[in-house]
């Protein structure tokens, strides 16, 4: 934790002894709980000790601290008191500047049966190094995980690829890594219900503490109790959009004095559709179009999904917990189907032949990650000593089957082609850290940590070409990959604040070994290199309506294994998706300027970043054989530079509104077939969410969010402009036991967007016609101690995992 300079009270002393006008003193302390965990916003209440007469009160801030000024020599009682907490009384005799260091909390054993918890707005709090998004019993709970990611502010979801600033971002739940790959991490998104989010946290500038890897962070924070008592709730979802799906589950929530418990199941059935266009012009050698490939796909999704996750905190005393958490996937069942038609023109334009291509595929696969954290509190306040050992077991089988029928330009059958795939993947991942926090004094914290990480990855691929109905292996596309990564990590972060200035820097160093074998060609590719990894965050209030901060981050963008893996997997015969194993890892910097204005109420901020070895999943065409491959690509740099304008305000009480607009620059340079190739765009990203709350008892509550990104580049491809539009209703009935809520997406059909290749021997466009425009409803039933307020206890995972990269 961070807290202010003792030496901002020594100078505050120092300057009313100096003034010398009257004889007053001050009082001043922190709030802690029984863990050493700031108590924001605690009530301290200054009382006269002769008759409990009220002289002041005061809140503690996000730090736990508070301080009375101006007190007159006297006997005074000072009452500490928070929701969930035993109130805490203290008599003090004032004849000089007093400390109270820290007042620590202990949490009530008292079910609090007359609190009741009201709907109300999202907060946004924006500080030096990230954005929290508070939305805590809103409107945007009734929907999703994935709905309330595409609403936070800095997010961007684009074909089910989430982006913070042109960057993948490192996704956190209670700051424990999630341990999916992209497409299963929008598949744990989408099938979780958000009912039990505190906030969002986009952490722009992670500190030394999370991994190199972590150049940006999602983290998720859920709730859990504050108080004893059991709570729970079960929900259930309909959505229509081209297809119906469903989904439901509970939630439950335990705790007593030894015992802190939190589980959440959840069973989503769905049928997804999704249209694509895509147009190909291959080139002769004067880049002159030859031929051109027009294709309609629609790709049908069948999925049954079952995620679990707990987490189980014991107390073995007041000093030492031990805890045990896990995230659990399971996809029994995952089919999909797809129907290409392919029409080829000739150089005139002429039709030449088509061919229609059909490709079903039957999925199953789990993916269970386990915590074990224990943390020990040291007799000092905030001193601590934490340890986290995590396991995680993937594995994924594919059956995959494709058909081929060519027909010429006058509907004449001419041959057909017919092959079976088999692939299979069992991943292991292996992670040991342990982290030492120690508070120098009230303003300074300095943190070190050591971890160290293995992940051992097996997978094979088995073609079956088809002749007449019998099956023979096709050599070439046949083969097997060994993946062993070794990471050895270690770190120290030192942060201090006062009044004015607040400063944290860190230093974190990672060894890497990394080594691929492909059966195939008998190839073992092999990485070893040593990376150090500066971060440094500066801020400075001039007052309370102004502030100016800087950040700096180095990190690094390692390939995942999959993407390294040289499999080959045809989606039709013109059509292959396969890995690089010659892939190098991206050293990314970034520099920030910033200033927050009026309390926060407006912040300006200029960025400036770099990638080096840049990787990008880019369609390349191959214009003799006329085969579009998309595989992913080092291209040499990509540099980043623009203004972001973020505020927040109420227009009126029950109706507040946030505004984010990103203007920036991005290039991206690179060779491709040994030309030379550089591309640059300005483009827009904007943010405008309203929400408002109705009635009287605030039991209606809305929220309508816009995102827009006007046309912009990734990897030399042209995106064309997309607007994003998401509506959430919510209404609380049965004496707020009950919820129900509605909830809109895609409301003006403008999510469908548009990809273009257009550089150097490339020349080819998809469109994507996503089933994005969908309405759902939903009712929440809780139960159990219905009143209980929640708070979230947090313990820092930073492990990364880079399983499969998003299935095309």
């Amino acid at each position: 934790m961070k807290r202010p300079f003792k030496t901002f009270l020594f100078l505050y002393i120092f300057l009313l002894t100096f003034l010398g006008f009257s004889q007053n003193y001050g009082i001043s302390g922190f709030v802690d709980d029984i863990d050493g965990r700031p108590v924001a916003f605690a009530n301290v209440i200054l009382m006269k000790a002769a008759d409990s007469a009220v002289v002041k009160g005061a809140s503690s801030n996000d730090k736990g601290f508070f301080i009375f000024d101006k007190l007159s020599s006297d006997s005074y009682l000072i009452r500490f008191s928070f929701i969930g907490f035993t109130d805490v009384y203290k008599t003090v005799f004032v004849d000089q500047e007093i400390d109270l260091g820290t007042t620590v909390l202990y949490e009530s054993s008292e079910e609090l049966d007359e609190i009741n918890i009201i709907v109300k707005k999202p907060t946004l709090i924006k500080e030096a190094d990230r954005l929290v998004f508070n939305i805590e019993n809103t409107a945007l709970i009734e929907g999703n995980m994935f709905d309330v990611l595409k609403s936070t502010p800095g997010i961007l979801v684009l074909d089910n690829n989430i982006q913070v600033k042109n960057t993948t971002p490192t996704v956190y739940i209670n700051d424990k890594k999630v341990h999916l790959s992209s497409e299963e991490l929008v598949q744990l998104l989408e099938s979780s219900s958000a009912n039990s989010i505190k906030s969002v946290e986009v952490i722009t500038n992670p500190s030394a503490k999370y991994d190199a890897e972590s150049g940006a962070v999602i983290n998720i924070v859920m709730s859990k109790n504050l108080v004893t008592g059991y709570r729970g709730n079960v929900f259930a979802n309909f959505t229509q959009g081209v297809f119906p799906r469903y989904d439901g589950g509970m939630s439950h929530f335990f705790k007593n004095e030894k015992i802190d418990f939190f589980a959440n199941y959840t069973y989503s059935h769905d049928k997804i559709n999704r249209g694509q266009d895509d147009v190909v012009n291959y080139l002769d050698g004067s880049n002159t179009i030859d031929q051109t490939f027009m294709s309609n796909t629609n790709r049908n999704t069948w999925s049954k999904t079952h995620n679990f996750n707990f987490n189980f905190d014991y107390s073995l005393n007041e000093k030492n917990t031990l805890s045990l958490s896990s995230n659990m996937l399971v996809l029994p069942y995952f089919e999909y189907k797809i129907i290409n038609n392919t029409e080829v023109f000739d150089a005139n334009q002429n039709l030449d032949y088509y061919f229609d291509a059909t490709n079903f595929s039957n999925d199953d696969k789990y993916n269970l990650g386990f915590d074990l954290d224990f943390v020990h509190q040291f007799k000092k306040a905030g001193e601590k000593l934490s340890a986290n050992a995590h396991f995680t077991t993937y594995n994924y089988n594919r059956d995959q089957n494709v058909k081929s029928n060519y027909f010429d330009r006058n509907n004449s059958f001419l041959a057909s082609t017919a092959y079976r795939t088999d692939n299979h993947q069992d991943t292991k991942i292996y992670t040991a850290k342990a982290d030492y926090t120690l508070p120098i004094d009230e303003a300074s914290i300095l943190e070190m940590g050591a971890k160290g990480s293995k992940i051992q990855s097996a997978s094979d691929i088995t073609q079956f070409d088809i002749v007449n109905g019998t099956e023979t292996i096709d050599p070439n596309n046949t083969n097997a990959f060994d993946y062993d990564e070794t990471i050895y990590a270690g770190y120290a972060n030192f942060s201090k604040d006062s009044e004015k200035l607040s400063l944290t820097t860190g230093l974190r160093v990672e060894k890497t070994l990394v080594e691929g074998h492909s059966a195939l060609d008998n190839v073992t590719n092999t990485q070893d290199y040593l990376e150090w990894f500066p971060t440094a965050s500066l801020n400075y209030a001039f007052s309370d309506n102004f502030s100016l901060y800087t950040n700096y981050k180095r990190s690094i963008g390692r390939p995942d294994y999959q993407s390294l893996n040289p499999f080959q997997f045809y989606l039709n015969d013109v059509t292959i998706v396969t890995g690089n194993p010659n892939l190098q890892p991206v050293i990314i910097n970034n520099v920030v300027l910033g200033t927050s204005l009026g309390q926060g109420v407006y912040t300006i901020e200029a960025y400036y970043k770099t990638y080096h070895n840049n990787i990008f999943e880019l369609p390349l065409q191959d214009n003799v054989n006329n085969i579009v491959t998309y595989t992913p690509l080092n291209l040499d740099k990509t540099v980043e530079y623009g203004l972001d304008f973020i505020t927040y305000f109420n227009i009126v009480d029950p109706w507040s509104v946030y505004f984010v607009t990103s203007f920036y620059n991005a290039e991206d340079q690179g060779v491709i077939d040994g030309s030379e190739f550089k591309k640059n765009q300005w483009s827009n990203y904007s943010v405008l969410s309203n929400d408002v709350t109705f009635l009287k008892d605030r039991s209606l509550n809305a929220n309508f969010t816009l995102v827009y990104l006007s046309e912009s580049i990734s990897g030399f491809r042209e995106v064309k402009d997309v607007l994003m539009s998401n509506l959430s209703i919510s209404k609380k009935i049965l004496k707020d036991k009950a919820t129900i809520s509605l909830v809109a997406t895609d409301l003006f059909n403008t999510q469908d967007f548009n990809i273009r290749s257009r550089y150097l021997n490339q020349n080819n466009s998809t469109f994507f016609d996503q089933d994005t425009r969908t309405i759902k409803l939903g009712f929440r039933y809780k139960f159990g101690n219905t009143n209980l307020e929640t708070n979230q206890r947090r313990v820092i995972e930073s492990e990364t995992e880079r399983l499969e990269k998003k299935e095309n």
